[in-house]
């Protein structure tokens, strides 16, 4: 099998800590539809879709160069797609170090000839909390505060649904 043939499912992503994993998790218990398992919540910064394995080593390389920072997330709110039928964690103000973070992402992969093929045009900065959900009863939620300083690149196996950490970088 050449190394081309295997095209996994691609993303970067902010990844929570326990604790804010374990807050996000008070809010999936007071949710109607199927919760996301803890070990899979993350904020999606571009998701990449399927890529050749080739494409790895530029793209483990363009994590790294990335001119990411730690910073302050405040999720205060759930939100419905309900296309989707999904409940998210919003933040009533994304950051403007997350909108900095996500734009420099984007144009490191158009640089790079890497750029998303089907990529939204609006970033909605979220995590998702539950799937086949109607919108939320109760919106009255505890807010979460996250300090992200974990930046992922994580293949999503569709196989099993789990997600496999491929690459990762502390944020300062």
């Amino acid at each position: 099998m050449s190394p081309d043939t295997h095209c996994p499912r691609l993303f970067y992503a902010l990844w929570p800590d326990a604790a804010t994993r374990a807050a996000l998790a008070a809010w999936q218990a007071r949710l109607d539809g199927k919760p996301v398992r803890a070990d899979k919540l993350h904020l999606t910064l571009a998701f990449l879709g399927q890529r050749p394995a080739s494409e790895l080593p530029a793209l483990r390389d363009l994590l790294e160069q990335l001119p990411a920072r730690a910073m302050p997330l405040l999720f205060d709110h759930a939100g419905h797609f309900a296309q989707q039928a999904l409940i998210w964690a919003a933040l009533a103000q994304p950051s403007p170090a997350l909108l900095d973070l996500r734009a420099a992402c984007m144009q490191a992969l158009a640089q790079q000839g890497l750029a998303p093929r089907f990529e939204h045009d609006r970033f909605t900065p979220h995590v998702t909390l539950a799937r086949q959900a109607p919108p939320p009863a109760d919106q009255d939620c505890a807010p979460v505060a996250w300090q992200a300083n974990e930046l992922v690149l994580v293949e999503s196996l569709k196989s099993s649904g789990d997600y496999r950490i491929l690459a990762s970088r502390k944020l300062i």
